[in-house]
């Protein structure tokens, strides 16, 4: 398959247009993800963000692209609702925990990179940890002062009005957007945002630095252009992140961008820093469990705790465009569960058909569904449609076991279910505080098999009881045959 033959189509929502991938760098895709705030668990909405990374980044690896792909690790100067006066949330977290803030951003940051992990995400070329960067902070902010910043008493200001097309990313402030923009006394412009914040009289913070606007802390936004261009160099190729930075985040960042470059306005997108900016959707849960405030909110553990494995969470987010909003509920994860139990069960057994049969390429029966797969793919990421093309290779039949598997192989390289390697023990349903002993589960199931197949029924119910005591529910006339489950 020539993967590089069909033009990949992306959403650009400076432009909001689709538009062909045409990289900076002949060969090469530089690509640019907002990582999280370590003060807290992310939430699934959150990691949505980085699934949805990780399907274009293994997308542009299908196209043949070399890939350098960044993701920061925000460990100072996010402040409370984004704004720009008020606490640090990694300071809030600090004190509430009675911690120091390193030793937070430290957990935060291992319990992010766990789920990364077992969302089957790939690492990317570089993470980049904000506290590292802030001499680099500072350079960029001394270049850009002069012509584009103003003092006060709270620290150094970026006046949007030193930039052309300021906001273009977000078209229009939403009402939502317009309320996280805090009044500061002395501000020129509402929109104007703060590079460096000054540790106020009095007090001292955790992370705090020396700089010619005094001792203080880099403004959340500054962060990001600084790793971006340091890593990737001005203009990378794309900037990806939740829509909610569509609004405010973003176009700081491109204001900033702009600033250094000394570029004009966004009719030309590469001036914005990176050509292209793309944001997926919201993850919707109506009971209100995804916001951290909410004491026990939806993060990945409490899925796992639950008894479900993090790769069906994988699927639910597949199996839906990512500009799309996704609805999260229980019955929808289980639903995407019992998918990726039906494809893990196809590829075990054409695993024990191909039995010890060298590794081969998929056959030419399986081409014009690659094909279909690549078009899919190419349509900006359709990991929906993809889904279904998957399960048409799964259902071709009358060809070679190991061609199939090849076949399963290439489309799973984009998205990401591990199924070549996932095996179906993994699957189980056993949710948190329930101990059992799968051997003894499995011999007393051979044993009931055995009993009903000499119609010896009674003993047959027995051990179904048995089982049934021990929390474990026999699962007769499951289509997928996976035969029990920990209730």
């Amino acid at each position: 398959m020539e993967n590089a033959a069909r033009p990949l189509t992306l959403f650009n929502s400076l432009t909001r247009a689709l538009e062909p991938f045409v990289p900076v760098h002949e060969g090469e895709a530089r690509v640019y993800s907002c990582g999280p705030t370590v003060y807290n668990y992310p939430h699934i909405g959150n990691m949505r963000a980085y699934v949805f990374a990780d399907v274009l980044g293994r997308t542009l690896s299908f196209k043949g692209y070399k890939l350098a792909h960044v993701i920061n690790i925000t460990d100072v100067g996010h402040l409370i609702d984004d704004a720009d006066d008020g606490e640090d949330k990694m300071e809030r977290m600090a004190a509430a925990q009675k911690q120091s803030i390193w030793d937070i951003a430290e957990h935060y940051k291992q319990a992010y990179w766990a789920d990364v992990r077992a969302l089957n995400i790939r690492q990317p070329a570089r993470w980049t940890i904000a506290t590292d960067y802030v001499p680099a902070m500072i350079d960029f902010a001394k270049k850009i002062a002069p012509q584009h910043c103003y003092e006060l008493d709270s620290g150094l200001y970026f006046d949007v009005s030193t930039v052309a097309d300021y906001g273009r990313l977000a078209r229009a402030q939403t009402e939502e957007g317009e309320g996280r923009i805090e009044a500061v006394e002395g501000k020129r412009n509402a929109a104007d945002f703060a590079i460096w914040r000054k540790t106020p009289a009095g007090e001292t913070r955790q992370m705090e630095w020396d700089s010619p606007w005094g001792r203080g802390a880099p403004g959340w936004h500054l962060e990001c252009s600084v790793m971006s261009g340091e890593v990737l160099g001005f203009p990378f190729d794309i900037h990806t992140g939740g829509i909610d930075h569509r609004e405010i985040h973003h176009p700081n960042e491109i204001a900033q961008n702009q600033a250094f470059c000394c570029t004009n306005g966004l009719s030309v997108p590469s001036n914005s820093g990176a050509k292209v900016w793309m944001h997926n959707n919201f993850l919707v849960e109506r009971s209100g469990k995804m916001s951290k405030s909410s004491g026990e909110f939806l993060r990945l553990q409490l899925l796992i705790d639950k008894g479900y494995h993090p790769l069906a969470y994988r699927m639910l987010c597949l199996q839906a465009h990512y500009r799309s909003e996704l609805e999260f509920s229980w019955d929808g994860l289980g639903a995407a569960l019992t998918r990726l139990k039906r494809l893990v069960l196809a590829v075990a057994q054409l695993k024990e058909r191909a039995g010890d049969a060298a590794q081969t390429a998929p056959g030419p029966k399986f081409a014009p569904l690659l094909d279909k797969f690549d078009a899919a793919i190419s349509d900006d990421l359709n990991t929906s449609v993809a889904l279904t093309v998957l399960d048409e290779i799964v259902a071709v039949k009358k060809v070679d076991p190991a061609e199939k598997l090849a076949a399963i192989a290439a489309v799973d390289a984009v998205l990401g279910l591990d199924l070549l390697d996932l095996d179906r023990a993994a699957l189980r349903l056993r949710p948190k505080g329930v101990e059992i002993d799968e051997a003894e589960i499995e011999a007393v199931l051979a044993e009931r098999k055995a009993a009903r197949a000499e119609k010896d029924f009674a003993r047959s119910d027995a051990l179904r009881d048995e089982l049934a005591a021990k929390g474990v529910e026999v699962m007769d006339g499951d289509p997928l045959g996976w035969e029990w489950k920990v209730g």
